[in-house]
């Protein structure tokens, strides 16, 4: 019986919003294979903890950071401990996001700020925090996760996704900057995953979106996770400023 390859032994990561649904997944992933990582929560301790205790292993770290996503500061923090307790960051991977979904006519100053702030600026404060040791090692993988909406729109959410297109904008601005620093930024923009907030949808939602994936399923966090996977290790070393769309072929 062959033993299976881990494409990132020994790499240190950073995954924001690491506890639930794709997030959760990611930091699965990474840790089965091999990679050291540090999540970042806001809310569940006991969801953080369950974590690091199912994945922690003799050779593998994991450790929860309760770290508010659109500080600055707090992604400051997150980046010492990371170098404290893994040994410095090859991988961020910044995927903390919200939701405040309403119409234009209704949405809120402190909604469009909110979202903004979570989706957007949160990307721009890891981004810059891990860049002093990223380039100071000459190497680096940043895997943002921005969404399809991003790149076709969606009523009823402008202000996610406004934060997720910009989130595109500022993933190929940053490939062309850190190229030369032999560090890779690319963005997975996820369909319809299977998660918290697509099981409240009824049977004729479900059956509205379904006929718009030709794959005609929902996908899973897992699907997302493989695909962050893939930009983080060695096979994507030649690909940078990339948006991979993990859609089912929704928007083809």
């Amino acid at each position: 019986m062959t033993s299976k390859i881990l494409k990132l032994l020994n790499k240190k990561a950073i995954v924001t919003g690491g506890t639930r649904g794709i997030g959760r997944a990611i930091v699965k992933e990474l840790a089965s294979n091999g990679c050291n990582v540090v999540f970042t929560y806001f809310s569940s301790d006991t969801a953080a903890q369950e974590l690091e205790k199912e994945l922690s292993t003799d050779s593998v770290k994991v450790f929860g950071f309760k770290a508010d996503a659109s500080s600055f500061a707090s992604a400051e923090e997150t980046v010492k401990f990371a170098q404290e307790k893994l040994g410095g960051v090859d991988i961020l991977v910044n995927n903390a996001g919200i939701t405040k979904d309403t119409l234009l006519l209704r949405m809120s100053e402190a909604d469009f700020d909110a979202v903004i702030n979570s989706n957007l600026k949160s990307v721009f404060n890891y981004t810059k925090a891990v860049l002093k040791p990223m380039i100071g090692q000459r190497y680096g993988k940043i895997v943002n996760i921005s969404s399809v909406v991003g790149i076709i729109g969606n009523p009823g959410q402008a202000n996610y996704v406004a934060s997720k297109a910009g989130v595109i904008g500022f993933t190929k601005s940053n490939a062309k900057e850190l190229a030369s620093r032999n560090i890779n930024v690319n963005a997975v923009a996820p369909g319809f995953i299977s998660t918290d907030m697509t099981e409240k949808l009824n049977d004729q939602q479900r059956e509205a979106i379904l006929s718009n994936v030709p794959l005609k399923r929902l996908g899973l966090p897992e699907d997302v996770a493989k695909t962050v996977l893939f930009l983080a290790g060695p096979d994507s070393d030649y690909i940078t400023g990339q948006v991979l769309t993990v859609d089912g072929g929704m928007v083809m």
